[in-house]
């Protein structure tokens, strides 16, 4: 499959006050038209800077060092502010965690729709509120022409999130960043979103990057997965690959967290330790202290990526089942 984003040998740093610290540390990945990439990791791992890299809204102190980022076989990572704000929106769209973060409280849905494509489509007024109406009743929410005029905080938090969905989808992007999306929802909700978004997607061809710490998500929702960790890619492949067989001890270690109603341990499998802080990193492979299989190299040597079925994986305990 052609590759609609490419990120290619991505480095994100900080600039501390006394020294520089690594935030992304040389990741790399593509998404391909109409694929659901779901990026995993625990918190701090990169994933969220991450997708804000690719979004082109990192902020000072953090500053692309390296890489590059290609959408549709252009490099957009070089792009001016306003080159990238046509693009954003338009061509690729954002979901966040808070849709209060992304919807202003002082415009009522409908003004926040009606803007928004008619700053990147060429639509009259009147076609634009007809649409926003059937985005409205297509993400879900009941009685669209008189939630309209409603603000959001009239809303519930599962409605303002399926309105956010619908600010995404107004101008027909095709990538969607999607960072933690269901988090601040319950359950239920949760369930009901992820299952919007990705018929969204199917049905438009649009492709996401879908960010979370959650690999319940992923197994339901995504086609591919991409684990990262420290701020490295360790492990990426198809979805059931890496739930039948991960390569790295890091996503096995991730897999058996999750809650499982047919077993009655009487606690959760966690991994020990803490991961490391980019101002104190570790040498070799940022996950062997924790490691329960690492190898003498792994304290001093980076792992290269090897290949291992339909997967890459950055451990030296693959290289000895590498393809």
């Amino acid at each position: 499959m052609t590759a609609l984003l490419s990120v290619r040998n991505l480095r994100v740093e900080i600039a501390a006050r006394h020294r520089v610290l690594t935030a992304i540390d040389d990741v790399s990945f593509d998404i391909a038209e109409g694929e659901i990439l779901g990026v995993v990791g625990e918190s701090g791992a990169g994933k969220s800077v991450t997708g804000t890299a690719v979004l082109g809204l990192l902020e000072r102190p953090a500053y692309q060092a390296g890489g590059e980022i290609l959408f549709g076989g252009r490099r957009i990572d070089t792009l001016g502010e306003d080159a990238m704000r046509g693009l954003r929106g338009k061509e690729i769209a954002a979901v966040f965690q808070d849709p209060l973060t992304s919807l202003d409280p002082l415009m009522s849905i409908g003004e926040q729709l009606v803007e928004t494509m008619q700053t990147h489509l060429d639509l009259s007024h009147v076609e634009a509120l007809a649409r926003a109406e059937r985005l409205l009743a297509e993400v879900g929410i009941p009685a669209p022409r008189e939630r309209l005029q409603s603000y959001p905080h009239e809303m519930s938090g599962g409605m303002r999130q399926r309105v956010v969905l619908a600010l995404a989808f107004c101008c027909e992007p095709r990538l969607i960043i999607a960072d933690e999306p269901t988090t601040a929802l319950d359950v239920s909700i949760q369930a009901q979103i992820l299952d919007l978004l990705r018929r969204m997607c199917r049905e438009r061809g649009t492709a996401v990057m879908l960010v979370t710490h959650d690999m319940g998500v992923i197994a339901e929702a995504t086609d591919r997965v991409a684990v990262m960790y420290a701020g490295r890619l360790v492990e990426i492949g198809p979805t059931e690959s890496l739930i039948a067989a991960a390569a790295h001890p890091y996503t096995r270690g991730l897999m058996a967290s999750i809650p499982d109603m047919h077993r009655r341990e009487a606690e959760l499998t966690q991994i020990p330790g803490s991961m490391p802080r980019p101002d104190a990193p570790v040498p070799g492979c940022a996950f062997h202290p924790r490691c329960p299989q690492a190898l003498a190299r792994c304290a001093t040597e980076r792992p290269a990526t090897f290949t291992r079925s339909a997967s890459q994986v950055a451990c030296w305990l693959a290289a000895r089942s590498a393809a």
